[in-house]
Protein backbone atom coordinates (compact mmCIF):
# COMPACT_ATOMS: atom_id res chain seq x y z
CA UNK A 1 0.00 0.00 0.00
CA UNK A 2 1.42 3.20 -1.01
CA UNK A 3 1.75 6.01 1.43
CA UNK A 4 -0.23 8.32 -0.58
CA UNK A 5 -3.07 6.12 0.45
CA UNK A 6 -2.55 5.33 4.18
CA UNK A 7 -1.70 8.10 5.16
CA UNK A 8 -4.48 10.74 4.73
CA UNK A 9 -6.23 9.90 2.14
CA UNK A 10 -8.01 6.63 3.82
CA UNK A 11 -8.57 8.64 6.91
CA UNK A 12 -9.94 11.17 5.56
CA UNK A 13 -13.05 9.03 4.65
CA UNK A 14 -12.42 9.14 0.96
CA UNK A 15 -11.32 5.24 0.50
CA UNK A 16 -14.21 4.19 -1.36
CA UNK A 17 -13.40 7.26 -3.87
CA UNK A 18 -9.89 6.57 -3.94
CA UNK A 19 -10.63 3.11 -4.79
CA UNK A 20 -12.44 4.03 -7.92
CA UNK A 21 -9.64 6.80 -9.19
CA UNK A 22 -7.05 4.08 -9.03
CA UNK A 23 -9.12 1.74 -10.82
CA UNK A 24 -9.85 3.78 -13.31
CA UNK A 25 -14.12 3.70 -12.40
CA UNK A 26 -15.44 7.26 -13.16
CA UNK A 27 -16.75 8.81 -10.79
CA UNK A 28 -20.74 9.18 -10.12
CA UNK A 29 -22.97 12.25 -9.40
CA UNK A 30 -22.92 10.93 -5.32
CA UNK A 31 -19.25 10.91 -5.45
CA UNK A 32 -19.18 14.10 -6.76
CA UNK A 33 -21.64 15.65 -4.39
CA UNK A 34 -19.76 13.51 -1.82
CA UNK A 35 -16.39 15.83 -2.60
CA UNK A 36 -18.30 19.29 -2.44
CA UNK A 37 -19.75 18.00 0.96
CA UNK A 38 -16.83 16.18 2.57
CA UNK A 39 -15.37 18.85 5.95
CA UNK A 40 -11.77 17.33 4.91
CA UNK A 41 -10.75 20.19 2.19
CA UNK A 42 -7.18 18.96 2.54
CA UNK A 43 -8.19 14.91 1.58
CA UNK A 44 -9.99 16.32 -1.33
CA UNK A 45 -7.14 18.24 -2.41
CA UNK A 46 -4.53 15.90 -1.77
CA UNK A 47 -6.82 13.22 -3.81
CA UNK A 48 -7.18 15.67 -6.76
CA UNK A 49 -3.58 15.99 -6.67
CA UNK A 50 -3.06 12.98 -7.13
CA UNK A 51 -4.50 12.50 -9.77
CA UNK A 52 -3.25 15.55 -11.42
CA UNK A 53 0.69 14.36 -10.78
CA UNK A 54 -0.78 11.28 -12.30
CA UNK A 55 -1.84 13.44 -15.48
CA UNK A 56 1.07 15.73 -15.55
CA UNK A 57 3.83 15.15 -12.99
CA UNK A 58 5.47 18.18 -11.60
CA UNK A 59 4.58 20.47 -14.84
CA UNK A 60 2.53 23.49 -14.44
CA UNK A 61 1.57 25.44 -17.75
CA UNK A 62 1.53 29.25 -18.66
CA UNK A 63 1.60 31.09 -21.80
CA UNK A 64 2.57 35.01 -22.95
CA UNK A 65 -0.42 36.16 -23.96
CA UNK A 66 -2.37 39.36 -24.24
CA UNK A 67 -6.24 40.03 -23.52
CA UNK A 68 -8.55 42.76 -25.07
CA UNK A 69 -12.33 42.79 -24.61
CA UNK A 70 -13.59 44.73 -27.91
CA UNK A 71 -17.13 45.72 -26.22
CA UNK A 72 -18.74 46.69 -22.98
CA UNK A 73 -21.68 46.88 -25.31
CA UNK A 74 -24.01 44.59 -24.31
CA UNK A 75 -28.03 43.68 -24.50
CA UNK A 76 -27.92 39.94 -22.32
CA UNK A 77 -28.52 42.42 -19.10
CA UNK A 78 -27.18 39.20 -16.88
CA UNK A 79 -27.25 39.78 -13.36
CA UNK A 80 -24.18 38.88 -12.35
CA UNK A 81 -22.15 41.16 -14.55
CA UNK A 82 -20.29 44.23 -14.35
CA UNK A 83 -18.85 44.81 -17.33
CA UNK A 84 -21.54 45.30 -19.69
CA UNK A 85 -23.04 49.08 -20.47
CA UNK A 86 -25.95 50.40 -22.41
CA UNK A 87 -24.69 51.88 -25.89
CA UNK A 88 -25.74 55.31 -24.88
CA UNK A 89 -23.80 55.07 -21.14
CA UNK A 90 -21.09 57.48 -21.39
CA UNK A 91 -18.77 54.49 -20.73
CA UNK A 92 -19.66 52.22 -23.54
CA UNK A 93 -16.82 51.52 -26.20
CA UNK A 94 -16.04 49.65 -29.01
CA UNK A 95 -13.03 49.03 -30.27
CA UNK A 96 -11.95 49.73 -34.34
CA UNK A 97 -9.53 47.44 -35.86
CA UNK A 98 -6.88 50.29 -35.40
CA UNK A 99 -7.49 50.05 -32.05
CA UNK A 100 -6.81 46.77 -31.72
CA UNK A 101 -3.52 47.16 -33.91
CA UNK A 102 -2.58 50.01 -31.33
CA UNK A 103 -2.77 48.05 -28.34
CA UNK A 104 -1.12 44.66 -30.03
CA UNK A 105 1.66 47.07 -31.14
CA UNK A 106 2.42 48.35 -27.59
CA UNK A 107 3.82 45.30 -26.68
CA UNK A 108 5.38 43.54 -29.40
CA UNK A 109 8.48 43.30 -27.62
CA UNK A 110 6.99 40.75 -25.82
CA UNK A 111 6.51 37.36 -27.24
CA UNK A 112 3.13 37.01 -27.24
CA UNK A 113 1.83 33.37 -28.47
CA UNK A 114 -2.07 34.36 -27.93
CA UNK A 115 -4.40 36.86 -28.25
CA UNK A 116 -7.97 36.46 -26.29
CA UNK A 117 -10.55 38.34 -27.01
CA UNK A 118 -14.43 38.24 -25.96
CA UNK A 119 -16.89 41.18 -24.91
CA UNK A 120 -20.26 42.37 -24.70
CA UNK A 121 -23.50 40.98 -27.51
CA UNK A 122 -23.46 44.10 -29.37
CA UNK A 123 -26.11 43.83 -32.15
CA UNK A 124 -24.65 47.38 -33.62
CA UNK A 125 -21.50 45.51 -35.38
CA UNK A 126 -21.22 44.05 -38.58
CA UNK A 127 -20.38 40.94 -39.40
CA UNK A 128 -17.25 42.00 -40.94
CA UNK A 129 -16.31 43.39 -37.88
CA UNK A 130 -15.26 40.30 -36.22
CA UNK A 131 -13.80 39.31 -39.53
CA UNK A 132 -11.61 42.18 -40.04
CA UNK A 133 -10.25 42.56 -36.03
CA UNK A 134 -9.21 38.92 -36.25
CA UNK A 135 -7.69 39.76 -39.98
CA UNK A 136 -6.24 42.78 -38.15
CA UNK A 137 -4.50 40.62 -35.25
CA UNK A 138 -3.07 38.18 -37.86
CA UNK A 139 -1.14 41.07 -40.08
CA UNK A 140 0.02 42.48 -37.25
CA UNK A 141 1.47 39.08 -35.57
CA UNK A 142 0.86 36.52 -38.22
CA UNK A 143 2.06 33.76 -35.97
CA UNK A 144 -0.14 34.52 -32.99
CA UNK A 145 -2.94 32.39 -31.92
CA UNK A 146 -6.34 34.10 -31.97
CA UNK A 147 -9.08 32.73 -29.12
CA UNK A 148 -12.09 34.80 -29.36
CA UNK A 149 -15.55 35.21 -29.20
CA UNK A 150 -17.46 33.02 -26.77
CA UNK A 151 -20.59 30.41 -27.35
CA UNK A 152 -22.92 33.37 -26.45
CA UNK A 153 -20.91 35.61 -28.72
CA UNK A 154 -21.11 33.14 -31.95
CA UNK A 155 -24.96 32.59 -31.19
CA UNK A 156 -25.75 36.76 -31.57
CA UNK A 157 -24.03 36.60 -35.03
CA UNK A 158 -25.90 33.45 -36.17
CA UNK A 159 -29.01 35.36 -35.45
CA UNK A 160 -28.40 38.79 -35.57
CA UNK A 161 -26.61 38.23 -39.18
CA UNK A 162 -29.45 35.44 -40.24
CA UNK A 163 -26.80 33.09 -40.35
CA UNK A 164 -26.31 29.54 -39.02
CA UNK A 165 -23.24 28.90 -35.87
CA UNK A 166 -21.36 26.28 -38.36
CA UNK A 167 -21.56 28.82 -40.91
CA UNK A 168 -20.12 31.85 -38.57
CA UNK A 169 -17.62 29.92 -36.89
CA UNK A 170 -16.20 28.81 -40.81
CA UNK A 171 -16.53 32.19 -42.16
CA UNK A 172 -14.51 33.12 -38.59
CA UNK A 173 -11.66 30.30 -38.95
CA UNK A 174 -11.33 31.38 -42.54
CA UNK A 175 -10.13 34.87 -41.48
CA UNK A 176 -7.69 33.51 -38.74
CA UNK A 177 -9.68 32.21 -35.77
CA UNK A 178 -8.18 29.55 -34.34
CA UNK A 179 -10.06 28.72 -30.98
CA UNK A 180 -12.51 29.30 -28.29
CA UNK A 181 -12.87 30.49 -25.11
CA UNK A 182 -14.39 28.87 -22.55
CA UNK A 183 -16.87 31.88 -21.00
CA UNK A 184 -20.64 32.82 -21.31
CA UNK A 185 -21.18 28.95 -19.83
CA UNK A 186 -21.89 30.15 -16.39
CA UNK A 187 -23.76 27.61 -14.66
CA UNK A 188 -25.30 24.84 -17.37
CA UNK A 189 -28.69 24.51 -16.26
CA UNK A 190 -32.18 25.89 -16.75
CA UNK A 191 -32.62 27.32 -13.09
CA UNK A 192 -29.10 29.33 -13.32
CA UNK A 193 -30.27 30.22 -16.73
CA UNK A 194 -33.83 31.73 -16.01
CA UNK A 195 -32.66 33.37 -12.59
CA UNK A 196 -29.46 34.90 -13.83
CA UNK A 197 -29.02 35.31 -17.84
CA UNK A 198 -32.18 34.33 -19.73
CA UNK A 199 -30.79 37.25 -22.32
CA UNK A 200 -28.10 34.54 -23.54
CA UNK A 201 -28.69 30.92 -24.44
CA UNK A 202 -29.47 28.33 -22.58
CA UNK A 203 -27.06 25.31 -21.77
CA UNK A 204 -28.48 23.16 -24.74
CA UNK A 205 -27.16 26.32 -26.96
CA UNK A 206 -23.86 26.85 -25.83
CA UNK A 207 -23.50 23.35 -25.78
CA UNK A 208 -24.32 22.47 -29.33
CA UNK A 209 -22.45 25.69 -30.65
CA UNK A 210 -19.27 24.17 -28.27
CA UNK A 211 -19.97 20.55 -30.03
CA UNK A 212 -20.14 22.53 -33.78
CA UNK A 213 -16.70 24.03 -33.27
CA UNK A 214 -14.88 20.97 -31.88
CA UNK A 215 -16.05 19.53 -35.37
CA UNK A 216 -15.03 22.13 -37.16
CA UNK A 217 -11.40 21.72 -35.66
CA UNK A 218 -12.07 24.66 -33.51
CA UNK A 219 -10.67 23.46 -29.91
CA UNK A 220 -11.96 25.54 -26.81
CA UNK A 221 -12.43 25.90 -23.22
CA UNK A 222 -15.01 25.82 -20.62
CA UNK A 223 -15.75 28.02 -17.79
CA UNK A 224 -17.91 27.28 -14.54
CA UNK A 225 -19.23 30.62 -12.81
CA UNK A 226 -19.94 29.72 -9.28
CA UNK A 227 -21.18 31.12 -5.95
CA UNK A 228 -24.00 33.06 -6.51
CA UNK A 229 -27.67 31.52 -6.69
CA UNK A 230 -26.48 28.01 -8.19
CA UNK A 231 -27.17 24.83 -5.67
CA UNK A 232 -23.96 21.87 -5.60
CA UNK A 233 -26.27 19.46 -7.73
CA UNK A 234 -26.28 22.11 -10.54
CA UNK A 235 -22.28 22.31 -10.37
CA UNK A 236 -22.06 18.64 -10.72
CA UNK A 237 -24.77 18.62 -13.29
CA UNK A 238 -22.43 21.60 -15.20
CA UNK A 239 -19.64 18.94 -14.68
CA UNK A 240 -21.54 15.71 -15.80
CA UNK A 241 -23.12 17.52 -18.86
CA UNK A 242 -19.27 18.82 -19.99
CA UNK A 243 -17.96 15.64 -19.42
CA UNK A 244 -20.34 13.87 -21.76
CA UNK A 245 -19.93 16.11 -24.26
CA UNK A 246 -15.78 15.75 -24.17
CA UNK A 247 -16.42 11.62 -24.72
CA UNK A 248 -18.33 12.81 -27.83
CA UNK A 249 -16.10 15.85 -29.08
CA UNK A 250 -12.31 15.52 -27.59
CA UNK A 251 -12.58 19.58 -28.15
CA UNK A 252 -12.55 20.68 -24.82
CA UNK A 253 -8.86 21.35 -23.90
CA UNK A 254 -9.22 23.06 -20.12
CA UNK A 255 -11.81 23.35 -17.52
CA UNK A 256 -11.61 26.62 -15.59
CA UNK A 257 -13.81 27.13 -12.39
CA UNK A 258 -14.50 30.75 -12.16
CA UNK A 259 -15.48 32.05 -8.39
CA UNK A 260 -18.25 34.66 -8.45
CA UNK A 261 -17.29 38.50 -7.69
CA UNK A 262 -20.19 40.39 -6.25
CA UNK A 263 -18.99 43.76 -6.40
CA UNK A 264 -20.47 46.48 -8.83
CA UNK A 265 -23.61 43.79 -9.95
CA UNK A 266 -27.12 43.27 -9.38
CA UNK A 267 -26.16 40.59 -6.45
CA UNK A 268 -24.05 43.07 -4.77
CA UNK A 269 -25.58 41.06 -1.38
CA UNK A 270 -24.47 38.13 -1.99
CA UNK A 271 -20.94 36.78 -0.28
CA UNK A 272 -18.14 36.46 -2.54
CA UNK A 273 -16.98 32.77 -2.34
CA UNK A 274 -13.55 32.05 -0.13
CA UNK A 275 -10.70 30.88 -1.36
CA UNK A 276 -11.37 27.28 -0.23
CA UNK A 277 -14.44 27.23 -2.25
CA UNK A 278 -11.69 28.23 -5.10
CA UNK A 279 -9.48 25.82 -4.15
CA UNK A 280 -12.54 22.68 -4.08
CA UNK A 281 -14.01 23.71 -6.93
CA UNK A 282 -10.67 23.00 -8.93
CA UNK A 283 -10.09 19.21 -6.84
CA UNK A 284 -13.73 18.67 -7.72
CA UNK A 285 -12.92 19.68 -11.04
CA UNK A 286 -10.09 17.55 -11.43
CA UNK A 287 -11.59 14.32 -10.36
CA UNK A 288 -14.88 14.72 -12.12
CA UNK A 289 -13.70 15.59 -15.24
CA UNK A 290 -11.53 12.45 -16.10
CA UNK A 291 -11.57 13.11 -19.57
CA UNK A 292 -10.53 17.11 -19.38
CA UNK A 293 -6.46 17.66 -20.24
CA UNK A 294 -6.02 20.54 -18.16
CA UNK A 295 -7.54 22.42 -15.31
CA UNK A 296 -6.95 25.50 -14.92
CA UNK A 297 -6.09 28.19 -12.24
CA UNK A 298 -6.95 31.50 -13.49
CA UNK A 299 -5.09 33.83 -11.37
CA UNK A 300 -7.05 37.00 -12.51
CA UNK A 301 -10.02 35.52 -11.02
CA UNK A 302 -8.51 33.64 -7.36
CA UNK A 303 -5.64 36.04 -7.13
CA UNK A 304 -1.79 34.66 -7.72
CA UNK A 305 -1.34 33.69 -4.15
CA UNK A 306 -4.74 31.20 -4.15
CA UNK A 307 -4.02 29.89 -8.06
CA UNK A 308 -0.43 28.93 -6.44
CA UNK A 309 -1.95 26.71 -4.50
CA UNK A 310 -4.02 25.48 -6.74
CA UNK A 311 -1.33 24.13 -8.00
CA UNK A 312 -1.70 21.67 -5.49
CA UNK A 313 -5.05 21.16 -5.48
CA UNK A 314 -5.65 19.38 -9.13
CA UNK A 315 -4.68 22.71 -11.61
CA UNK A 316 -1.55 22.10 -13.93
CA UNK A 317 -2.56 25.43 -15.39
CA UNK A 318 -2.03 29.41 -14.94
CA UNK A 319 -3.06 30.63 -17.37
CA UNK A 320 -0.61 33.59 -18.88
CA UNK A 321 0.41 37.55 -18.50
CA UNK A 322 -2.84 38.92 -19.82
CA UNK A 323 -1.78 42.51 -20.02
CA UNK A 324 -5.35 43.90 -19.69
CA UNK A 325 -8.30 42.56 -18.51
CA UNK A 326 -11.60 44.62 -17.59
CA UNK A 327 -14.60 41.98 -17.78
CA UNK A 328 -13.67 41.24 -13.47
CA UNK A 329 -11.96 43.64 -12.54
CA UNK A 330 -14.95 45.59 -12.85
CA UNK A 331 -16.65 43.35 -10.74
CA UNK A 332 -13.99 43.82 -7.84
CA UNK A 333 -11.12 41.53 -8.49
CA UNK A 334 -8.01 42.80 -6.64
CA UNK A 335 -5.34 40.52 -8.65
CA UNK A 336 -3.22 42.95 -10.79
CA UNK A 337 -4.05 43.24 -14.70
CA UNK A 338 -0.42 42.07 -15.83
CA UNK A 339 1.56 39.68 -14.69
CA UNK A 340 5.15 39.16 -15.94
CA UNK A 341 6.71 36.00 -17.36
CA UNK A 342 9.22 35.70 -15.16
CA UNK A 343 6.56 36.57 -11.77
CA UNK A 344 4.71 33.38 -13.44
CA UNK A 345 7.84 31.43 -13.44
CA UNK A 346 8.57 32.37 -9.80
CA UNK A 347 5.20 31.45 -8.46
CA UNK A 348 5.18 28.52 -10.21
CA UNK A 349 8.71 26.89 -9.03
CA UNK A 350 7.53 28.78 -5.52
CA UNK A 351 4.64 25.76 -5.67
CA UNK A 352 7.69 23.25 -6.22
CA UNK A 353 5.99 22.66 -10.02
CA UNK A 354 8.25 22.84 -13.33
CA UNK A 355 7.23 25.46 -14.98
CA UNK A 356 6.78 24.91 -19.18
CA UNK A 357 5.53 27.69 -21.62
CA UNK A 358 2.60 26.37 -23.44
CA UNK A 359 0.96 27.76 -27.02
CA UNK A 360 -2.92 27.80 -26.92
CA UNK A 361 -2.60 24.27 -27.86
CA UNK A 362 -0.92 23.16 -24.93
CA UNK A 363 2.50 22.30 -26.89
CA UNK A 364 5.47 23.07 -24.32
CA UNK A 365 7.61 25.96 -26.22
CA UNK A 366 10.49 24.06 -24.90
CA UNK A 367 10.37 19.98 -24.58
CA UNK A 368 10.01 18.83 -20.71
CA UNK A 369 10.90 15.32 -19.79
CA UNK A 370 7.61 14.11 -18.46
CA UNK A 371 6.68 11.30 -16.15
CA UNK A 372 5.54 7.80 -17.56
CA UNK A 373 1.94 7.02 -17.25
CA UNK A 374 0.62 6.21 -14.14
CA UNK A 375 -0.27 2.19 -13.94
CA UNK A 376 -2.83 1.72 -10.57
CA UNK A 377 -1.08 -1.97 -10.64
CA UNK A 378 2.55 -0.86 -9.98
CA UNK A 379 3.74 -0.91 -6.60
CA UNK A 380 5.99 1.87 -6.01
CA UNK A 381 5.01 4.70 -4.07
CA UNK A 382 3.45 8.30 -5.76
CA UNK A 383 4.81 11.35 -4.57
CA UNK A 384 3.50 12.67 -1.51
CA UNK A 385 2.46 16.12 -2.07
CA UNK A 386 2.75 18.68 0.24
CA UNK A 387 -0.61 17.94 2.41
CA UNK A 388 0.48 14.35 2.74
CA UNK A 389 3.68 15.53 3.92
CA UNK A 390 2.32 17.99 6.54
CA UNK A 391 0.18 15.11 8.17
CA UNK A 392 2.76 12.79 8.37
CA UNK A 393 4.41 15.66 10.41
CA UNK A 394 1.69 16.35 12.93
CA UNK A 395 1.23 12.82 13.15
Amino acid sequence: MTPFRSRYVERSGLGAILDKVLSGERLSREDGLALYRHDDLLGVGTLANHVRETLHGDVAYYIVNQHINHTNVCVAGCKFCAFYRTAKQSDAYVLSPEDVERRMREHMHEPIREIHMVGGVNPDLPFSYYLDVIRTMKRVRPEVHVKAFTMVEIAAMAENFDMTPEEVLRRLKEAGLGSIPGGGAEILTDHAHQVLFKGKIDHRGWMEIAKTAHRLGLKSNATMLFGHVETLEERIEHMLLLREAQDETHGFMAFIPLAFHPENTRLSHLPKPSAADELRNLAVARLMLDNFPHIKAYWIMMTPRVAQAGLHFGADDLDGTVVTEEIYHRAGSMSPQMIGRHELVALIEEAGRVPVERDTLYNPVEAVPRRPPFDPRAVSPTPVDAAVAGDAARA
